[in-house]
């Protein structure tokens, strides 16, 4: 057999998982799922990067050691893969003591070879991605990915000679076109590389939580060092297995990320002696709202959330369906809803039941004495062909689109022969589309398996099919006689109303803070109908607050009124007034707003819990 070793970003669990890397997962395992059915024995790693600073203040936040809170947010991520049904076959976690071995042995390799020597660091580093920063990278002096305030660091620490490997690593992507896909990720690397490539700091000092470096251990191992090495250790390094798999055939990562893996891990590789991954492939963000989801920003959408109110093959496709590989996608949960509704159920679902009740309805739940229609089978592998096409380029849209289409041929098929009508008149004519119909329906079992693997293997479990290989797809080969289960529901329809799309962790909700306060004055602002000045008092101090709230409350009616205010919020200039906090309030814009306040007395400045 083949081999196919393919691997993704291993997440931070700083926080709980967000529906972007639910993607990049559920992307890794439609390939995987592929080549495992074109016969190819497939080593498919991910996990979780668990050391560096961010994970120890998580945890100091939390109150809890490091290794706990791993073990407890890790263990959050892991199930998101289950539920997902991602096939892994390695879910690797940095604090493993597998890791922390070839971690060492590796790192004295590299030292060994003359690339690791002691220096002083002086620069920006983002505790949220673990990186550090030229002052010329940052944005405003902020993290040009997070948007966070940065730290200056200035301590002893080792450093990598990365800058040794910039010549080799321009010309190893210049000579390999496919090396990082698509082209315009490949380019933007190409365009950093040509400023000069500084040797880049590995240790930090000012923390506890990381691997301790074997030539000083008062130094920890820069987390992603320790990261990109995961991928050494899952392959199975150094047993006799790592140099079967060894190197990855695909890699997959998010763009916020590519610097590290196209040029700080390719140097690592270089530098230890190991061949390169053979494919570096970028894909883009899911974003909401026009936004990146982002654990730093609060922008989050809980993928178990959408897995249990609309099941894990529904999120699957429509994140594979809606986003083009590579590029950036937009979630929507109506958008979700409506592909659910009228493609999963009324194209794919209404095919699949209105074929198998029919079987066990009229022909005793066994395929029937027919023919099948050689013009369905040859457009049926046409189809399929085209379909391993698209997966072999990573169209990963594409490809379930086309595989889709089977459905929808499936469907016209049904529908053109009207074997509910025949089988009374015709009854070899409504045997040989019913025939036809279910070997259609065990193809679509099959190529269906990449992106939706809990419905196939029911449609395969309906048609009491074992397990089936890419070429059997192909072939229309079930024979009359052959005996179904009887026929359930694929898919539900979505009917329900949907609570808030946008759920936060107890641990974000804790950063907004709340007060009640006593509005000692209240005024009109001129040339606004809705705009009031007001003054509320907490506690001992006074905050000047601007509240759109002039249409439904006149600046009597508030005078001594208990109001819920925003009091951390980032002060901001209207109509002329620096307003210190906000208001809250129920309603929209347009319509009428009420006031949120407390129904018992309480004190000036008191904390909403």
């Amino acid at each position: 057999m083949k081999k196919f070793f393919i691997t993704t970003a291993i997440d931070y669990p700083s926080s709980s998982p967000h529906l972007g890397h639910a993607y990049e997962k559920i992307c890794a395992d439609v390939i995987a799922r592929f080549k495992r059915l074109k016969g190819f024995d497939v080593h498919f790693s991910t996990g979780t990067d668990e050391h560096g600073l961010k994970i120890q203040r998580s945890a100091e936040r939390a109150g809890v050691p490091p290794q706990e809170f791993v073990d407890r947010v890790s263990s959050e991520f892991r199930r998101m893969c289950d539920e997902l049904r991602i096939s892994y076959n390695d879910f690797i976690r940095t604090t493993e003591r597998r890791h922390f071995k070839t971690v060492r042995e590796l790192i004295e390799k590299i030292d060994r070879n003359g690339d690791i020597y002691k220096g002083t660091y002086e620069g920006f580093y983002c505790a949220e991605c673990e990186t550090f920063y030229s002052e010329a990278e940052l944005v405003d002096r902020k993290c040009p990915v997070h948007g966070t305030e940065t730290e200056w660091v200035s301590e002893e620490c080792f450093f990598f000679r990365m800058g040794k490997y910039k010549e080799r690593i321009v010309e190893h992507i210049k000579k390999n076109p496919e090396f990082i896909e698509p082209e315009s990720r490949k380019n933007e690397i190409l365009k950093r590389l040509e400023a000069p490539l500084k040797d880049l700091c590995i240790s930090r000092t000012d923390f506890e939580w990381g691997i301790p470096l074997p030539m000083d251990r008062r130094h920890l191992l820069y987390v992603w060092i320790d990261a990109l090495i995961n991928y050494i250790t899952t392959a199975g390094y150094p047993d006799e297995q790592f140099s079967k798999r060894w190197p990855p055939d695909l890699h997959l990562i998010g763009k916020d990320i590519s610097w590290h893996h196209c040029v700080i891990w390719t140097s690592l590789l270089f530098s230890l002696g190991l061949p390169l991954p053979k494919k570096i492939f970028v894909h883009g963000f899911i974003t909401y709202r026009g936004e990146k989801l982002s654990k730093s920003k609060g922008v989050v959408l809980d993928p178990f959330y959408f897995i249990h109110t609309y099941s894990s093959d529904a999120l699957r496709y429509f994140l594979i369906r809606e986003t083009s590989f590579g590029q950036d996608g937009t979630f929507s949960e109506e958008a979700l809803c409506s592909r659910l509704n009228e493609e999963l159920v009324s194209t794919l679902g209404n095919f699949v039941h209105r074929v198998l009740t029919f079987t066990w309805n009229h022909f005793g739940g066994k395929a029937p004495a027919g023919e099948v229609d050689s013009k369905i089978e040859t457009e049926v592998k046409s189809r399929i062909e085209e379909v391993e096409r698209l997966l072999e380029g990573l169209k990963l849209g594409q490809a379930l689109e086309r595989a889709m289409s089977i459905a929808k041929l499936g469907n016209e098929y049904f529908q053109s022969t009207r074997p509910w009508e025949a089988v009374k008149t015709e009854p070899k004519r409504a045997a040989d589309c019913i025939l036809t119909c279910l070997n259609l329906v065990k193809t679509l079992s099959v190529i269906l398996m990449p992106f939706l693997p809990s419905a196939s293997e029911k449609i395969a479990e309906m048609l009491r099919l074992g397990v089936l290989d890419l070429e059997s797809a192909k072939r229309f080969d079930l024979r009359p006689g052959h005996a179904i289960s009887k026929p359930s529901i694929l898919f539900k329809k979505a009917r329900h109303p949907s609570p808030p799309l946008n759920p936060v962790s107890l641990e974000e909700f804790s950063k907004f803070d709340l007060r009640i306060g006593e509005v000692q004055k209240a005024e009109r602002v001129p040339g606004s109908e809705k705009m009031l000045k007001l003054e509320v008092k907490l506690h001992h101090d006074l905050r000047t607050v601007m509240a759109g709230i002039g249409k439904s409350y006149s600046p009597e009616q508030l005078i001594g009124k208990k109001v819920v205010l925003l009091v951390n919020l980032k002060k901001k200039r209207v109509m002329g007034v620096e307003s210190e906090g906000m208001i809250l309030a129920a309603g929209d814009d347009e319509g009428e707003l009420s006031l949120l306040t407390v129904d018992k007395p309480v004190k000036d400045g008191t904390k909403v819990r």
